[in-house]
Parts: C-alpha cells; structure tokens; sequence
C-alpha cells in the first residue's frame, strides 16, 4: 500500500470521520437479505469507535438515479448494523447539508450515523466537485473501506477523498480495503508457483484486459462459462444456440493462438434445450453439441480437469462462475471449482475468489471460510486484475 491506512490516522475521542463504506446489499420486505458485506466492515468501525471517533456512514444502495426512491433508503440498513454491532446506530435521512451536520455533530463519542443514500443525489455519480464537498463538510477525516467502489470516480469515493484533503484532513484506506488490495497486489506481483488462474463470466470482450494480464503473469488460465462458447467457435466447433461473443470470435482465436498450452477449454458441456431452472440437461463433449442445444455448464471430464489443475496451484485466483450457476441444473461446475480452490487452500494454496457472481456461488457453496479470502467487489476486483485505475484509492493520502 502507497497510500495511508487506519494506521496512519490519529483519530481521537470526539473526533467527526466520515466512513464510506459499501453497503449496497440486497434488501427484501424492509429487511437485509445478505448482511456479508456489512459485516466485513465491522473491524474498521470498531476499531475506529474504540477510539471514541464520531463516524458519519455514507453509501450508496441500488441505482435509483438521482433521485429518492424508498425502496432503496438505508434505513433498514442501518437497523441491521445497529443488531451486529449490538448498539443503537442513528439515521439521517438527509445525506448532506445543515440537517446532516447537525445530526453529525450531536453523536456522542463512539456513536455511528449512517446517512442517507448517497445515490439519491443527482452529482454523486457525476463526481460533481459541490456535493463532495458537502460530503466533507461531515467530518474532519475521511476513511474509505468501499473496495467495491474505488474502481468509479463519484462524489462520494474520489470525490470526497480529494474534498477532505483540501480541507487540511487525511483519506485514509479502511482495514477492508487494505485487506483487498493486499490480497489482490500480493497475488499479481508475487505469487506462489504454480499460479492458476479461472475465469468465467459471458464476454471475452469485457474481460480482454484481465485475460492478457493473466496469460502474462499465470502457469494456467482455466476459461469456464459462457466466455468459452466463443473460443470454441474461434475453433470451429459448433455452440448451437448458445450464447455467444460473436464480436469476440477473432479477439478469442488470437489470445488462443498466444496462450499455447497456458490456456485450458473445457472439454465437455451440459447442455438442455432451454436455460431454465427445471431444464432437462445432458453431458455432451464439446466436439458434439447439438445445433439446437444451449451450454449451460462445464461438463464432469472438465471438472476433472480443473480441478486436477487446482490441487497443483499454489495461488488462485477465480473472477467468474462456470456456468449459469444460479439454476441447480448447471451449478455444478461453478460448485466444483469452488470445492477444489478450497481444497487446494487447505493444503496451503492461497485462494481468492473474486467478487460478485464467483463470492457468491461460494457462499452459496458454504466454502466462503474456506478460501483465504472472498472479495467484496466484483467490478473493482475485475478492474485491479485487469490493471485499470482505481480512481477512490488514487485519490487516498499519499503514505
């Protein structure tokens, strides 16, 4: 880490910092469905309250585009936290301005406030320069545990982090996200050998970035879900009506073409006529997929195959499911990677699943606790793989 982290913030009792953290967690009939991602910022606050720190909670919920919509307020949010941290957290329905600082300014040492959804106001996904200094107005320090933000420039992340500094404050990284970036860096710049590498997902497109840094930096690279219909069409093969990256196909044949044997395909599919939960599905090698079939999943031999692959690895790191894993009929694959990443971990591998759909087949799975560590950002963890700034740790103090 280049930037400052809770370490290098001398918080002290009475002292107002805003937290941003990412609290965009799936809430159904005013109750949180998934508490994951709230849970994993509760060493920060701790240890951030400990101190006897004021802390003013900003994040954003859904897309609700600018404007308020109550169905994506925090409010039920924050009830949840107050129920994991065993103490009452405030809420303010206002995210920024006078009523805001003044429900900031009456907490007590130790008490948290989580402000309303910062995706409520119309400049915070434009980065507007105005709203982020409301922002900082908040507080006198700023502490970003957001991983599954840093990789946009809104108001709220870059934004604010920028704003705090102008004022004479610190940006620091929370634990969370220094979890995140260590995990990830130590993976790309120092890795155990062998290293493998799977990714998943349905574009050879939107992945492009992450396939060359990790055909530069891997032993293997296994390419799983609807991402390998398009290689197996840059082979020849027939898909049938399966998704494909049809604009993908030539990008698909020349990564092939300098891969060698670094990149492994499955061999066999499960395929049904209709991706649906109740489908009918057979195992078919990929070399026999029918015209009107549709891969749904990495079939038993590929499996095998991966998993073999992955008992040998001494770091994993797993960006995108197998198949269409949230229908039973073709989760298997995405469960069977997981099991093996988890295996390999228990015999010394460092694994890392990489946010979004791949976290969640693996809690999904029940091996959340069984990988050394389950990222909370799916977008972020994709642009870090892939190289790309990350515009709400740029803007962090410098270390």
């Amino acid at each position: 880490m280049r930037k400052k982290t809770l370490n290098d913030l001398a918080a002290r009792a009475g002292d107002l910092i805003v937290v941003r953290v990412d609290f965009n967690v799936p809430v159904r009939n005013g109750r949180v469905a998934d508490d994951t991602r709230i849970e994993r910022t509760l060493p920060t606050l701790r240890r951030l309250t400990a101190t006897g720190a004021r802390l003013v909670l900003l994040s954003h919920l859904g897309r609700p585009g600018g404007r308020p919509h109550p169905e994506a307020s925090l409010r039920p949010v924050a009830a949840r936290l107050g129920e994991l941290l065993g103490e009452h957290v405030r809420f303010s329905p206002e995210t920024t301005g006078p009523e805001a600082v003044a429900r900031a300014r009456t907490l007590a040492p130790g008490e948290i406030l989580v402000a309303e959804n910062t995706r409520f106001l119309a400049g915070e996904t434009r980065n507007h320069p105005e709203l982020a200094a409301a922002f900082a107005a908040l507080g006198t320090h700023f502490v970003n545990d957001a991983f599954g933000t840093v990789h946009r420039a809104h108001a709220s992340t870059a934004g604010l982090a920028l704003a705090m500094r102008a004022r004479g404050g610190d940006a620091v990284a929370g634990l969370l996200l220094e979890r995140e970036i260590r995990f990830l860096g130590d993976a790309l710049e120092d890795p155990g050998r062998p290293f493998v590498a799977v990714l998943g997902g349905a574009k050879v497109s939107d992945k492009i970035a992450v396939i060359e840094k990790m055909l530069a930096r891997a032993d293997r690279l296994l390419v799983g879900g609807a991402m390998a219909n398009t290689f197996f069409r840059a082979l020849g093969l027939e898909t049938g009506r399966s998704l494909v990256d049809e604009e993908g196909v030539d990008l698909a044949a020349r990564l092939m073409d300098g891969a060698g044997d670094r990149m492994m395909l499955p061999v066999d599919c499960v395929v049904a006529s209709r991706i649906a939960p109740d489908a009918a599905t057979r195992e078919a090698p990929r070399a026999e997929v029918g015209a009107d079939d549709r891969i749904g999943d990495i079939g038993g031999a590929s499996r095998r195959m991966f998993g073999d692959e992955l008992q040998q690895a001494r770091t994993i790191v797993w960006n995108g499911p197998m198949g269409v894993c949230e229908m039973p009929p073709f989760a298997g694959g995405t469960v069977a990677v997981a099991r093996s990443a988890a295996a390999a971990t228990a015999t010394g591998a460092v694994s890392i699943a990489g946010g979004g759909d791949s976290a969640a087949a693996v809690r999904a799975a029940g091996l959340a606790d069984d990988f050394s560590h389950v990222s909370t950002g799916g977008g972020a963890s994709l642009a870090f793989l892939a190289g790309k700034p990350l515009p709400g740790l740029e803007a962090l103090s410098d270390a």
